[in-house]
C-alpha cells in the first residue's frame, strides 16, 4: 500500500486559546491542509501566555466544525493521566462521530504533564512497557468484546467498547528512539517524529527500525503512514521568522537541559535564556518559497508520507494565508511531478 502524500496543519495548543485554535484550524482546512493535529498536554511549555486545552472535548469541536480534514493528535499519552481503555472509549466515540477522519497519535509521555498531578514518573524502561502495554490493550479494546486484558501495568475484566466506527480509527506511534520506533513499526499503522534533529538520525537510525519492527510484523513500511511535524517559520519578512522561533525556545534545549523539568515556569526560564541563533536550529526559517520548499522536501526523499506543519509565530492566521499562497501549490506541484 501507498499512501498519498499529505500536508498537514499543527493547531499549536500550547500557544493559542482553545475557541482561537479552532478558528485558525477551520480557516486551515478551506485553506487546503488535508489534516489538524494537536497535542494533549496539561501544562505548556511556558507559563506566560501559555495555553493547554484538553484535547478530547477540542477534537470534539473541532469534527463539529470541519468537514474534510483528517484530525488527531500529535500526541496523546495513554498510560498515566488515561487509562487506556479511556482512551480507546474517546476515540472510538469520535470515531462513529466523523467516520474515517480521526486518528490516534500516541507517545510514552513528558513529566511536564504527569508529575503535576503526583504521578510517580517512573525510568525509560518502565514508561516503555507501559506504553506497549497501553498499545495492546486499545487495539484489543477496538477488536473484541468482552475483553479480559491481564498486563503488567493494566487490566481489563470482559471489557466491551459498544460504539466502534465501521471504519477502524488509525493507532499512530510516535518515537525519537530506535527502540519505540521499533514497536511503532510492529504495532502501528503511522508512524510519528518531529524535524530538525540532523538527517542521519531519521535515515541511518529511525527508519531503518522502523522498517525490522514493521518486518516482524510480516509487513513493510509502505504499509504505514510515515508522518513528520515539520517545523517551519516561513514569513516574507525574514526577520519576523527567525523572532517567531524564540516563542519555542524549549524545542532547543537538550535532554539534559530539560530532563525533570516538570514547572513551566522553569521551562520557560531556560529556554528564554537561550539566543535566537540556537532556538532557530531546529525550524526550517525562510523567506524564500523556493528554498522553503526544497528544504521541506528533503522529508519527502526520506520517505515521509505525511508532512504537519507547526510554525512557531503568534499570527497564524498570516501564516496560513502565506502557505496556502505560496507554499502549499509548489508542494502539491512537485508532488505531482514526482508522482
Amino acid at each position: 500500500m501507498v499512501h498519498a502524500l499529505r500536508f498537514g496543519y499543527k493547531a499549536s495548543a500550547e500557544q493559542f486559546a482553545p475557541l482561537e485554535l479552532i478558528d485558525y484550524s477551520v480557516m486551515a482546512e478551506r485553506a487546503g491542509f488535508d489534516s489538524v493535529f494537536v497535542s494533549d498536554h496539561l501544562q505548556p511549555w511556558r507559563h506566560t501566555g501559555g495555553h493547554a486545552p484538553a484535547a478530547l472535548p477540542w477534537l470534539g469541536n473541532l469534527l463539529a466544525r470541519t468537514e474534510r480534514v483528517a484530525v488527531g493528535t500529535s500526541v496523546l499519552t495513554p498510560t498515566f493521566r488515561y487509562h487506556p481503555g479511556v482512551v480507546a472509549h474517546a476515540f472510538a466515540t469520535l470515531g462513529c462521530l466523523a467516520p474515517g477522519r480521526v486518528i490516534l497519535g500516541i507517545g510514552s509521555g513528558e513529566a511536564l504533564n504527569e508529575a503535576p498531578l503526583g504521578i510517580g514518573w517512573p525510568d525509560g524502561k518502565e514508561r516503555f512497557a507501559r506504553f506497549k502495554e497501553a498499545i495492546q490493550l486499545i487495539q484489543a479494546l477496538w477488536a473484541g468484546e468482552r475483553v479480559t486484558f491481564e498486563g503488567t501495568h493494566y487490566r481489563t475484566d470482559a471489557a466491551t467498547i459498544y460504539d466502534r466506527p465501521d471504519e477502524p480509527v488509525p493507532l499512530y506511534v510516535a518515537a525519537s528512539g530506535p527502540a519505540a520506533t521499533r514497536l511503532a513499526g510492529r504495532l502501528g499503522d503511522g508512524f510519528i517524529t518531529t524535524s530538525g534533529k540532523g538527517r542521519e538520525l531519521y535515515t541511518d537510525t529511525l527508519l531503518p527500525a522502523l522498517a525490522e519492527g514493521a518486518g516482524k510484523a510480516g509487513r513493510t513500511v509502505t504499509d504505514m503512514d510515515l508522518m513528520i511535524e515539520v517545523k517551519v517559520s516561513f514569513d516574507t519578512d525574514r526577520e519576523a521568522a527567525l523572532q517567531a522561533t524564540t516563542h519555542w525556545g524549549a524545542l532547543a534545549l537538550s535532554s539534559e537541559e530539560k530532563t525533570s523539568v516538570e514547572d513551566p515556569m522553569e521551562m520557560e526560564r531556560l529556554a528564554d535564556a537561550l539566543p535566537v541563533e540556537r532556538t532557530a536550529r531546529r525550524w526550517i526559517v525562510s523567506d524564500d518559497p523556493e528554498e522553503h520548499v526544497e528544504r521541506i522536501w528533503e522529508y519527502v526523499g526520506m520517505g515521509f508520507t505525511h508532512l504537519v506543519f507547526h510554525a512557531p509565530g503568534p499570527d497564524q492566521a498570516r501564516f496560513i494565508r502565506q502557505y496556502e499562497e505560496l507554499v502549499l501549490p509548489r508542494l502539491r506541484e512537485r508532488a505531482v511531478r514526482h508522482g
